[in-house]
């Protein structure tokens, strides 16, 4: 794993995560609302700054938003909280030149016993 200190000791290596997260608002700007962040993100062993929009409001705006930045369905990964009914979908990849994980969050219907 390595990170390139330069770019992301400074504000500088934001710059090109930023003007993705507009790119992809004003490309999408009808479906559901995320709540956007910047961070850094590994991406093939490289930590890098990215994009991370979180849904909370129903899978089926996890969906829309996966299709619309053409992250692979396979890399879709379940995970939950243990002993609680929070539970949600991660997905890693690349859209508009930067890296981009996009999350949503539900509810299990009984609290998860164990970790996924």
């Amino acid at each position: 794993m390595t990170t390139d200190t330069t770019e992301t000791a400074t504000a500088a290596g934001q710059i090109a995560a930023a003007g993705a997260l507009l790119a992809i608002v004003h490309a999408h700007r009808a479906l559901p609302t995320p709540s956007p962040e910047l961070r850094e993100i590994s991406a093939a062993g490289t930590w890098s700054w990215g994009v991370r929009l979180s849904l909370h409001d129903g899978l089926d705006q996890f969906e829309q938003w996966r299709d619309a930045l053409a992250l692979d369905p396979a890399d879709v990964n379940r995970k939950h909280s243990y002993g609680g009914n929070l539970a949600w979908l991660i997905v890693t990849g690349t859209a508009y030149g930067v890296p981009v994980e996009l999350v949503g969050y539900y509810y299990l219907p009984e609290p998860a016993t164990t970790w996924s």
